[in-house]
């Protein structure tokens, strides 16, 4: 079995080499086929030709696309993600500083997803057609149709400006506070509204992979047996259905982590989201190259981890 695993996982590892290779040209592509000059963004009232100029030389960017992209590539396989203009600080560590935030928010939001997804789907499918499965479809399906954002302004508005019961902004108090008390009551909100649509995925799923496990000849027999339903269905169905779900919170995982960018500018969180917002505005584009790179890499990590996962539950699955 671990001889199996380990061979699993190296396949696994060499096959992101392409993903991750193709990752970086389209980050690279997309920021580089933006309209606009990205020396005059960055020098603003400064953007004399001369200027101009040298920052191009400086950037690279007076050179072929190719040649830039080769530059860019082998600075990034070095540990160099280069320096951000706007502030003036090196990438990596602006990204380092900020990528705790996101997987603080990313990290919550796919926990509650994951166990309220679960649960909901367990609920629904041990309970089908009941009062129970169709409030939970009708819950599931609103939250699949809502955009992050726009639940994110109707929970500011409600628990934040009606109510007054937690913060609208921020990740930590402005005055006082800074203990985990005080990130637990600023953490709540974005991160509800980030796992709210990924809850309805998971539990849509969970509800399908349950009753296809529940129609199985081997559930039946235990039933047969005198079981206890409760033993039935968290013992036997849920172990076997978890297989085909397992892949789906690693999906999932990696969408929680893309839809922190509109979330954290939505809560003014301190992550790459907004991070990423305000570089795109200012044209850093290293930063935002970097930042974007980061982000696409950690998706593929997590879906490497959820195959992992998915292949220890069920052994038969192949690379």
């Amino acid at each position: 079995m671990h001889t199996q695993l380990w061979r699993y996982i190296g396949k696994r590892l060499l096959l992101m080499i392409p993903v991750l290779f193709g990752l970086s040209i389209i980050v690279f592509l997309i920021m580089a086929l933006i309209p606009g000059d990205p020396a005059q963004a960055i020098l603003g009232a400064y953007a004399t030709p001369d200027n101009v100029a040298r920052i191009n030389t400086q950037l690279g960017l007076d050179q072929p696309l190719p040649m830039q992209y080769i530059t860019w590539l082998t600075n990034i396989l070095q540990g160099d993600f280069g320096r951000s203009y706007a502030q003036n600080r090196a990438v990596l560590d602006i990204i380092t500083e900020r990528f705790g935030a996101t997987l603080i928010l990313a990290g919550t939001a796919l926990v509650l997803c994951s166990i309220f997804g679960l649960l909901a789907g367990i609920i629904s499918a041990s309970r089908q057609y009941g009062l129970a499965d169709k409030m939970i479809t009708f819950i599931v399906l609103i939250g699949i149709s809502m955009p992050a954002f726009w639940l994110g302004l109707l929970l500011i508005m409600f628990f934040a400006v009606d109510l007054r019961w937690l913060p609208a902004s921020g990740m930590y108090s402005m005055w006082g506070g800074g203990g985990l008390l005080d990130l637990l009551r600023h953490l709540i909100l974005p991160a509800s509204t980030l796992a709210f649509i990924a809850t309805g995925v998971i539990a849509r799923l969970t509800r399908a992979s349950m009753l296809e496990v529940l129609r199985q000849d081997y559930i039946r027999t235990a039933r047969a047996k005198g079981l206890h339903e409760r033993r039935v269905i968290y013992r036997h169905a849920f172990k076997a259905a978890m297989v085909s779900v397992v892949p789906v919170i690693g999906i999932q995982a990696g969408f929680v982590l893309g839809g922190a960018v509109y979330v954290e500018t939505v809560f003014q969180w301190p992550g790459i989201g907004s991070m990423l917002v305000n570089a795109i505005s200012q044209r850093d584009l290293l930063l935002v190259q970097g930042g974007v790179l980061i982000v696409a890499a950690a998706y593929v990590v997590f879906n490497l981890l959820a195959d992992v996962v998915q292949f220890i539950l069920d052994p038969r699955v192949t690379a």
